[in-house]
């Protein structure tokens, strides 16, 4: 199975208390609440897309944290993960690091970015039963005012016309982004099909 979960922020105290309100009594009690959701899921034969901020930890303290997760990681970089560019980082505990990736997930294309990407690559292409073919997964927003405008911004492109090429019909401009951050999930990694349906 792949999975995809964002913006966990372990060891990051004020996410707790302030911007995220995650109302766990302290960045310890944050830090196992969410290795255990992970781990309850998530084999070591799955592969778990991070997209982004995965740890505000030093990096001995995020390579402890790594050998702790379950399944084969694979990063995208998000702007809080500063370990990464540690000479001392465990970069080998990841499949793959990368700013932006590309990758085929039951037969759909997944466009995976920390930062939300309202017009991305494939975002116009649908089967013929309408169903779409490619996905956007973001994360870095949260449930900011950033997501608000972001889902403005979504419901805008989708209530846009045009008609496609080689079409006589008007339809509308597809956008199919989510956005998964990790509170959002109860900090479980989903499948594409969880992150759908949720």
């Amino acid at each position: 199975m792949i999975y995809y979960i964002a913006d966990c922020h372990f060891y990051h105290a004020a996410l707790n208390t302030k911007m995220d309100h995650r109302g766990f009594a302290d960045v310890e009690e944050m830090n196992e609440y969410m290795i255990k959701k992970w781990n309850d899921k998530v084999t070591n034969q799955d592969t778990v897309i991070i997209l982004g901020d995965l740890s505000l930890g030093k990096v001995e303290e995020t390579n402890e944290l790594i050998h702790r997760l379950k399944g084969k990681l694979c990063l995208i970089k998000g702007n809080h993960d500063k370990f990464v560019d540690s000479p001392d980082f465990d970069s080998g505990r990841f499949e793959w690091i990368d700013n932006y990736r590309e990758i085929t997930d039951s037969q759909k294309k997944i466009v995976c970015c920390h930062y939300p990407i309202p017009f991305y690559e494939g975002q116009y292409r649908k089967r013929h039963n309408g169903d779409p073919k490619v996905y956007m997964m973001y994360g870095h927003v949260h449930e900011t005012r950033d997501e608000i405008l972001m889902q403005r911004i979504i419901n805008l492109i989708r209530e846009t016309p045009y008609t496609p090429i080689g079409s006589e019909h008007e339809s509308t401009i597809p956008c199919n982004m989510i956005n998964c951050f990790c509170k959002r999930s109860d900090y479980t990694p989903l499948t594409l099909g969880e992150w759908i349906r949720l």
